[in-house]
């Protein structure tokens, strides 16, 4: 017999038909690239879901009973679901740190008004208006901003109107503790065309005080061996990147082969930004310089994942460049960060963004923090994103390939002589197969120089092991096409 049944008995007795399926040969091309999304962030006491617990959440209403209204993960939740209506998402909740406090901020108000105009304010990207009219006082107005912002049950913060003598003040409290509260932006008047009321004055004290973050050690054994290709972090400090770093090294690993990347986010100037990004080194985290955008950055780590995940996950290697933001507030056009910054803020492993002149972000280049190699050296090998994805990309694909067309054959030396119809795989056989994969990663657009990754393949069976096939894979990863120059040699 020379056809290898799976599960038909050679020895069978009985007379009948007998007929087996094999499926190795049903489905062709590589399988698709399923997005499956992790968010992790802080909740609050009055969320139903218990913290570390991973929990599948379908919209912004079920994140808010699972983890508190006005929650960092609550919103997190919501501001990637507007972004991404379609990736699987589960979430995991963490409590606020032992010990921890939370980010205040005040709005100082003086007056009467003399005029009666909306007060255009503005917390965390959210617009709270109220009107002032002609004649209010100072403590009046407070009162009334106080009342506006409680009103707003989904801020990431609660206001409280000083006692006298101080009850024109009011103080805005960050609903979880930690320093994520620190980057929640308080202003007001930020389009064009609004302005406070003669005779009014807003003095704002940005967020401050907040300390005291969670530690994410006890997550990772709650995240396990589960296939998160995207994880997105609500807060981001240089211990918690070292931890996330770790875990994902791990994950990459040729053990786990777990493709995950993380996305981030942090406010600030060019040189905080740079100072942070510039201690950090790993391929598979990226961090988006939201720079003074009004949009808490944690919400900004949402959406900026949702949109590198979603559109790499339909083309690895297509630039995520020009791709909008879908959600973030712009910065003041005097705010946004210059071409020289965002230069210098790109070799310090920080991702950038744009803004156009109608407000809307876009991403300018997806770049991970991954600086220098293993011996220190300075190295591009992963500066950019889609480097990282398209390699995820082409050892998944391998994987599937070689376990769906040998899922239980027999190994020989080339040149063996066996029937036709045996599961047996030979060092030559797997080379083609590499090959005919190959060319399809060249039709989709995902690798060049296929006549030099046929001369350069290596596949050879083990010197050691004779149930174990080596090969040496060289794939030339396509690149993006990022800038153009040109010199205009002109005549008169």
């Amino acid at each position: 017999m020379t056809i290898s049944f799976t599960s038909i008995p050679a020895d069978i007795r009985t007379p009948g038909q007998y007929v087996e399926f094999d499926s190795s040969r049903a489905v062709s091309g590589s399988p698709p690239i399923v997005n499956r999304v992790l968010i992790v962030g802080q909740k609050l006491a009055a969320g139903t879901s218990a913290a570390l617990t991973r929990q599948a959440v379908s919209d912004a209403s079920q994140a808010i009973a699972l983890f508190g209204r006005g929650s960092m993960l609550a919103r997190m939740v919501a501001a990637y679901k507007t972004a991404d209506k379609y990736s699987e998402v589960i979430a995991i909740g963490l409590d606020d740190a032992a010990g921890s406090t939370a980010a205040t901020a005040t709005i100082t108000v003086t007056g009467p008004a003399t005029e009666s105009r909306e007060l255009a304010l503005m917390i965390a990207g959210v617009r709270v208006p109220l009107t002032i009219a002609s004649g209010d006082i100072a403590t009046s107005i407070a009162t009334a901003i106080a009342a506006a912002v409680n009103a707003k049950l989904d801020l990431p913060v609660t206001a409280a109107v000083g006692a006298s003598p101080n009850q024109h003040v009011v103080t805005l409290t960050a609903r979880n503790k930690g320093s994520a509260g620190n980057e929640i932006d308080v202003r007001h008047s930020h389009y064009a065309g609004e302005a406070l009321a003669a005779g009014v004055g807003i003095a704002v004290v940005a967020m401050a005080g907040g300390a005291g973050d969670p530690e994410i050690d006890n997550l990772w054994p709650v995240v396990g061996d589960q296939p998160y290709r995207t994880m997105i972090f609500g807060v981001i400090t240089a211990s918690i990147a070292a931890k996330i770093k770790l875990e994902l090294d791990d994950r990459w690993g040729p053990e786990r082969m777990l493709e995950s990347f993380a996305y981030a986010a942090k406010s600030g100037t060019q040189g905080t930004l740079a100072a942070f990004g510039a201690a950090l080194n790993s391929e598979l985290l990226t961090i988006l310089g939201s720079g003074k955008s009004p949009t808490w950055s944690a919400e900004v780590a949402a959406i900026y994942a949702a949109i590198c995940g979603y559109y790499t996950a339909v083309d690895p290697a297509r630039p995520t460049q020009t791709l909008t933001l879908t959600g973030m507030v712009a910065p003041k056009e005097a705010d946004q960060f210059t071409r020289a910054q965002r230069d210098l803020l790109l070799r310090d492993g920080i991702a950038t963004f744009v803004a156009d002149t109608s407000g809307v972000c876009r991403i300018e280049r997806s770049i991970t923090t991954y600086q220098t190699d293993a011996f220190g050296l300075p190295s591009v090998a992963y500066l950019d994103l889609e480097t990282v994805t398209t390699l995820a990309y082409l050892r998944a694909s391998l994987r599937s390939r070689i376990a769906t067309k040998f899922p239980r054959h027999k190994l020989a030396d080339d040149d063996t002589r066996f029937g036709a119809g045996q599961a047996i795989v030979t060092p030559k056989i797997i080379r083609a197969e590499i090959i005919a994969l190959a060319r399809e990663w060249e039709d989709a657009g995902l690798v060049e120089g296929l006549d030099q990754f046929v001369t350069d393949l290596i596949v050879e069976r083990d010197a050691n092991d004779v149930n174990r096939i080596n090969a040496l894979i060289p794939p030339d990863i396509v690149n993006q096409f990022r800038s153009f120059a040109a010199a205009i040699q002109f005549r008169l």
